[in-house]
């Protein structure tokens, strides 16, 4: 009944099987990857028809975490998956980011990727074996798909790096890192770290993109043979190369104009009115195929903007706002913005600027996680907003997109291995950074801005931290690497690289490639221009505050901890709660008692915390 394949392999010390054949059989592609006994279903569907009018490639990525897979029942009313959860969101992106760019330019096929979790060990995380599944359900789909990829995490224990740590051996590795790519090179890097050095970080990479060779070779052996037919490549427009000449030619003198105004709103605005120009011209002139022209402009016309910023880069030195490749924007830091906060800062670099406001918390406010692994509490959280008017436009507003929680976890990663431990500093930590201009790299500002907002709260974090994006232009004229891009320079160049640390080391390195891959050589040369960078922002942050306050602001709450016997516990809870309620209610200050004694009171009165305090030792107090 079934014709299965199976692919098999020692990866990392375990098996990881690839099987298709059985399930999901009408699917264009579907694997069940095994790795020790964590199982995720990957399956592909792309539609055989491109929708018309699109100018955009319509991919989508999911993964789903199901509670079975560790043998839980979904808490809630309605007991059932609900949406999709942080970890969820953050890795289906994780997947999209290393495919995308292995697709040809003219497939707009709608594509769907799914990546089912149906069995979890608890040990081998399932994110790595879904990106596995995805590359090995892309290549044996018959979609034009020019992979395979492979990808790996790699930890860093006692100076030894190790492929696809345990979630247990996770707790003690001083980095995360995931990087996915092809065999020739690197597409992808996400990652946090323990203020390693470039050198580390650079290894870390490499050692990765060498590990998941052989899965590469098995994704091959497998659809070599099982694949189905290769789907035909987009065909070629006739006449489309003549028509794109004819719309550079009248395009370039005014586009070249356009990207010679160095303010963002005034150059869009320049280049929108170059751009009707050119199709007022062409669609007023009879010889011209207006079919044609139609299906044709709006790509060509993003061909000529990219030719034309890319190789004036190359050829110059000179970007579109005038600076060098090495210069970082003017940079405006400011502490105390938000009287009422317990901790604000403004952080503005060129168009791109950021509000951070800190707010600080009991165990009360702690976030409750449920996961296939097991619940845990956070108690420090990092929400990124970016309304519609921070670029000027009037666009959707309230929805948490996939873009707004993949950058708040790109700045958590940044400063998470810097935060003080929950026993030396027992507050839940907020941080909203509030995006109100954006032109490059909003999510750089926002670990810039939530670092001083820290400081300004009198959060003793180790050191302060500041991140930089990093471009790259690479043509056969030769290569550019831009130190702190513009939101054009993201969208016209071949990388988005972005850096955070603090003068100590890197603690979070995010890559994406919009090429095939880059080497070794230009990795290196982007992290050294990067550090340059980041050096040069934190001395413009150290003007407007350089270490932490001594004590937290005067709005936050303050905590006290001390212990009581164990056996009295009961006495400060009372039947039901109803004692610790009386308690709080009558002084207004919060209690946390934990199992071992420990009782945390918390009061911005000071008068009511000491209340509290002298209430629960009278309650407490043992007779002498």
């Amino acid at each position: 009944m079934f014709q299965e394949f199976r692919k098999e392999l020692d990866w990392g010390g375990r098996k990881l099987v690839l099987e298709t054949g059985k399930i999901a059989r009408q699917a264009d592609g579907a694997v069940m990857v095994t790795y020790g006994e964590t199982k995720v279903l990957c399956t592909v569907v792309g539609e055989k028809l491109p929708r018309p009018g699109l100018d955009f490639f319509p991919l989508s990525v999911h993964y789903v975490e199901k509670a079975y897979a560790a043998g839980k029942i979904p808490g809630g009313f309605l007991k059932r998956e609900n949406r999709p959860g942080d970890n969820e969101t953050l890795t289906s992106r994780l997947i999209d980011r290393p495919i995308r760019p292995l697709f040809p330019k003219g497939f707009k096929c709608e594509t769907q990727v799914i990546c089912t979790v149906v069995s979890h060990d608890m040990e081998n995380n399932p994110d790595m074996a879904a990106m596995i599944g995805t590359s090995a359900a892309l290549t044996i789909s018959g979609l034009p798909f020019m992979g395979p990829i492979g990808g790996c995490r790699v930890g860093y224990v006692d100076g030894e790096f190790i492929l696809n740590p345990l979630v247990e051996e996770m707790e003690s590795s001083d980095l995360d890192l995931i990087v996915a790519g092809t065999t020739d090179g690197v597409l992808m890097v996400e990652s946090e770290a323990s203020e390693l050095s470039e050198e580390i970080m650079l290894s870390a990479v490499s050692f990765g993109h060498k590990a998941f060779q052989p899965v590469i070779e098995a994704i091959i052996e497998l659809a070599e043979a099982c694949a189905k037919e290769p789907r035909p490549l987009p065909e070629e427009i006739p006449g489309a190369d003549d028509m794109i000449a004819m719309i550079g030619e009248k395009a370039e003198s005014g586009l070249r104009d356009a990207y010679g105004i160095s303010d963002k709103m005034d150059r869009q605005a320049a280049v929108s009115a170059a751009k009707d120009s050119v199709r007022s011209a062409l669609e007023a002139d009879t010889s011209v195929d207006q079919d044609l022209l139609g299906e044709v402009f709006g790509d060509a016309f993003k061909k000529i903007e990219k030719h034309i910023v890319r190789l004036d880069i190359i050829k110059t030195g000179k970007r579109i706002d005038g600076r060098d490749t090495k210069t970082v924007r003017p940079i405006a830091a400011e502490i105390g913005v938000l009287s009422r906060a317990h901790g604000s800062a403004l952080f503005t670099r060129g168009e791109t600027q950021a509000v951070a406001v800190t707010t600080l918390g009991t165990g009360q406010d702690e976030q409750r996680v449920d996961s296939l692994a097991g619940q845990y509490f956070e108690n420090f959280m990092l929400h990124y907003t970016s309304p519609p008017y921070s670029v000027g436009e009037a666009g959707r507003f309230g929805f948490t997109g996939r873009r707004e929680v993949g950058h708040g976890k790109l700045a958590w990663r940044a400063l998470h291995p810097v935060m003080p431990s929950k026993d030396d500093f027992p507050y839940t930590i907020r941080v909203v950074s509030e995006i109100t201009e954006s032109n490059g790299s909003s999510s750089m500002a926002s670990v810039c801005g939530a670092s001083l907002s820290m400081m300004d709260a009198g959060v003793p974090m180790q050191r302060p931290v500041a991140g930089i994006a990093m471009g790259l232009i690479k043509e056969d004229e030769g290569v550019a690497i831009l130190s702190d891009i513009l939101g054009d320079e993201d969208h016209l160049g071949d990388m988005d690289f972005k850096v955070a640390g603090t003068d100590q080391g890197i603690t979070s390195l995010q890559m994406d490639l919009k090429i095939t891959s880059i080497n070794e050589e230009i990795m290196k040369d982007a992290l050294a221009q990067a550090n340059e960078g980041r050096m040069h922002i934190l001395g413009e942050m150290a003007k407007a505050i350089d270490t932490s306050r001594a004590e937290v602001n005067q709005n936050a709450p303050r905590i006290t901890a001390f212990k009581i016997n164990k056996d009295k516990i009961r006495d400060v809870i009372g039947p039901g709660g109803k004692m610790i309620r009386e308690i709080s209610e009558t002084t207004g200050a919060k209690i946390d008692i934990e199992d071992d004694g420990t009782v945390k009171v918390a009061a911005v009165d000071e008068t009511a915390a000491e209340a509290a305090i002298k209430w629960i030792k009278d309650l407490t107090a043992v007779p002498e």
